[in-house]
């Protein structure tokens, strides 16, 4: 039924479950990246709309396109889209800090929380709506169109005929009538 041959190719998929705190990952590496740090890395600098805590996943790996064709591209929301403060007042830098990671972390896991309790309400609800939609268009509305096709392929007949018998002739002669004038736009 579903199963793989032997020849067939498949993806791997590798997922770290490893502790992040050993400290022999750290050695060949640099200094571990922390989430609240406020300074942007090089990655996130050329794709602004893209927050860390958001690359982290836990499904990334099975799922890298979620929004192939840009349906919701209006909600690449970050920190600095909707909080910012002049240069006339500032506050002090662990307050803006702090409300930064604060930010992306009730942005994240508020979503994540919100989608639990309604991802699969919506998708059942979503899914059963295209359902009916398309029962009703497969067995009511197509048959009903090839039904008036089928009953008005006379009218169809009749028509053309009219068309070449009156409006084709009047329409050629019409336009060898207006072939000889030719219209010049000039410039004064």
């Amino acid at each position: 039924m579903g199963s793989m041959k032997k020849g067939e190719d498949s993806e791997e998929v590798e997922i770290d479950l490893g502790d992040s705190s050993d400290p022999e990952e750290f050695e060949t590496e640099e200094e571990p990246h922390m989430l609240w740090k406020a300074q942007a890395s090089v990655e996130e600098e050329e794709n602004i709309h893209t927050s860390t805590l958001v690359e982290i996943s836990d499904t990334k790996p099975l799922i890298t396109a979620r929004d192939p064709r840009g349906i919701n591209d209006c909600l690449k929301v970050t920190f600095e889209d909707v909080i910012a403060e002049p240069v006339s007042v500032r506050s002090g830098d662990r307050v803006w800090i702090w409300s930064h990671a604060l930010f992306e972390v009730c942005k994240v896991w508020i979503y994540r929380i919100v989608s639990v309790l309604l991802a699969i309400p919506m998708s059942v609800l979503s899914g059963l709506l295209f359902a009916i939609l398309n029962c009703f268009h497969v067995w009511l509305v197509s048959p009903c169109i090839q039904c008036v096709f089928i009953g008005t392929r006379w009218l169809q007949s009749v028509w053309s005929i009219v068309l070449g018998v009156f409006m084709t002739p009047l329409l050629l002669s019409a336009g060898k009538c207006y072939r000889g004038f030719s219209v010049h736009v000039a410039k004064e």
